[in-house]
């Protein structure tokens, strides 16, 4: 029990530090190097919760692709820091107001009992859920009550690839295309040469 406090203190300290670090560094780099690290610490939380799946999911879809895609645009732009810097006062109130829904919508979630009907602590002292694993529950939950929603959100994402392809794609005569038919088609004979090379001889 002490391993696991401890655990808990040193993840959520590094954690809160890091995302304190992450709006307070001037370099950008330096930031999005920080934002990884707190979604490192946060995936140790879930995993000392018992949320091993969504622990994975935080490393692998955040870590793994959205804050190393952010380091490399964060790279790759030229930021003008001057001209940043201008439009601070601008924005200044309606970043106040935003900080302050977000403080109360906290304070809700934090002094709010429950949920639910059934309090977090209940739900995992039920027998059946403590002996399954976390990620088979979340499977069977996604793939039984909200089996069409998720299969709605998939085809909506689906037509959104499609529909940012269909509109990025441009046709250009330099490219090359592969065409099926005209290689299904090819004859073997006319498009390979067979040349007997003698040795120590060239084509």
């Amino acid at each position: 029990m002490i391993i696991y406090t401890l655990s808990f203190y040193l993840f959520s300290t590094i954690a809160v530090l890091s995302a304190l670090m992450v709006i307070s560094s001037k370099n950008s780099v330096h930031s999005v190097l920080f934002l990884i690290l707190s979604f490192v610490n946060a995936a140790g939380l879930f995993v000392l919760l018992g949320a091993e799946f969504l622990a994975m999911i935080l490393l692998v879809v955040y870590v793994g692709a959205v804050a190393v895609l952010f380091l490399f645009v964060v790279m790759m732009l030229d930021i003008n820091y001057i001209k940043l810097r201008e439009g601070f006062l601008q924005y200044l109130p309606f970043g106040v107001l935003l900080g302050i829904v977000l403080i109360v919508e906290l304070g809700i979630a934090f002094f709010t009992e429950t949920f639910s009907e059934m309090s977090l602590v209940e739900y995992a002292q039920m027998p059946e859920i403590t002996i399954t694993e976390n990620t088979k529950l979340l499977g069977f939950v996604l793939y039984t009550k909200y089996f069409y929603l998720f299969q709605i959100s998939g085809i909506i994402l689906l037509v959104a690839m499609i529909g940012s392809i269909t509109l990025t794609l441009r046709q250009r005569e330099i490219s090359k295309k592969q065409i099926i038919s005209d290689q299904n088609n090819a004859d073997a004979s006319k498009a390979i040469i067979k040349k007997k090379i003698k040795l120590r001889e060239g084509i």
